[in-house]
């Protein structure tokens, strides 16, 4: 992928991927008559821009439900010079979803799934003990996740446009069904293969799954109904919104879900974890200009009195990006599918 020439996003380019953002796996055919082009052009656009690293469509378990994956974000103090290293090491393991390094009161942030507190606290243990160059670590339990990337839109296409997207999406598994759905063996491989390429052919995943193209459908309609999320991302940089930071907030625990549900309206905020620990929320932000780190802070006070933020810190570097490897503008340079919690751990 390093070696592809960067392309500069145009109207289209940054119309499909809206249009993905919505529905991570719309047809061709959909995506054409949505933006008025040829499907073929669509599709081979998209190729473009995935080939180039540029934008991507991934899959992962569910975050917004416990029963199917734990995770918690871990604050990890590094040796003088040892930061990066970490980082880089922290982001080879398939349990660690996103590694970011930081400027602040933290070297670096990862976040990590596993199927219960017992695997996490396994993780964290064996990930970071063995780990040359840590000093320290601070382990948060995500109890809820209000919002997060899947929900971020880039906002190219109107709203007739989102309608038809929206309208396309397949319906959502009721609540006793979710509850009952087991996994196994197909359905951790299934989730691999599209944590890799999410918009991946039902005929290829049959190929790779050595299963017939029948159950393959039938089993990823019942993945993405209730245990799944498909998610389009967008190189940062790209986004217009080059700058990331996270800040460490509390919130009386009565106006927890209030708040919640109002950070997941602002539009800065890429995503937000309702945290066990010293601080009961962790915002993380996307915005224009360092200027912004503060403004934005002082925007959240405005709007949210009860709201306290604790600390911040600006986001040096996204090393892993919900399994996908990141170059430093941001550009995807590899991939490692994200281990599946239920699956049998190694």
């Amino acid at each position: 992928m390093q070696d592809v020439a960067a392309p500069a996003l145009d109207e289209l380019d940054r119309g499909m991927v809206h249009a993905l953002q919505i529905h991570p796996r719309a047809p061709w055919t959909l995506i054409g008559d949505v933006l008025g082009v040829d499907p073929v052009t669509a599709a081979r656009r998209w190729q473009r821009l995935a080939d180039a690293g540029l934008a991507w469509v991934t899959a992962y378990p569910r975050l917004s439900n416990s029963r199917i994956v734990v995770s918690g974000v871990v604050e990890v103090d590094t040796e003088p010079g040892a930061a990066e290293g970490v980082a880089m090491a922290l982001a080879a393991d398939p349990a660690v979803a996103n590694v970011k390094l930081m400027a602040g009161g933290r070297d670096v942030v990862a976040s990590v799934q596993a199927r219960d507190l017992d695997e996490l606290a396994h993780h964290t243990t064996v990930l970071f003990q063995g780990t040359p160059g840590v000093r320290a670590t601070r382990t948060h339990v995500s109890t809820g996740v209000p919002t997060e990337g899947s929900r971020w839109r880039l906002r190219s296409l109107d709203a007739v446009q989102c309608a038809r997207l929206e309208a396309a999406l397949p319906a959502p598994a009721p609540p006793a069904e979710v509850a009952a759905a087991g996994w196994d063996a197909l359905d951790a491989r299934l989730v691999e293969l599209l944590s890799t390429d999410g918009r991946m052919s039902i005929r290829d995943l049959a190929a790779e799954t050595d299963t017939g193209t029948t159950t393959v459908r039938r089993r990823l309609q019942s993945l993405l109904a209730s245990r799944v999320s498909l998610r389009c991302d967008l190189a940062r940089p790209l986004s217009g919104w080059p700058l990331s930071a996270v800040y460490f907030a509390s919130v009386p625990g009565q106006y927890l879900e209030e708040t919640s549900r109002v950070l997941a309206e602002v539009r800065e905020v890429r995503s937000c974890s309702i945290t066990a620990g010293p601080n009961n929320l962790m915002i993380d932000v996307w915005l224009r200009a360092l200027a912004d780190v503060h403004a934005f802070e002082a925007h959240l006070s405005r709007r949210l009195p009860r709201l306290s933020i604790q600390d911040r810190s600006v986001v040096l570097r996204t090393v892993k990006h919900m399994g996908r490897l990141l170059d430093r503008d941001g550009h995807c340079v590899g991939v490692i599918p994200l281990g599946h919690p239920q699956s049998a751990p190694g």
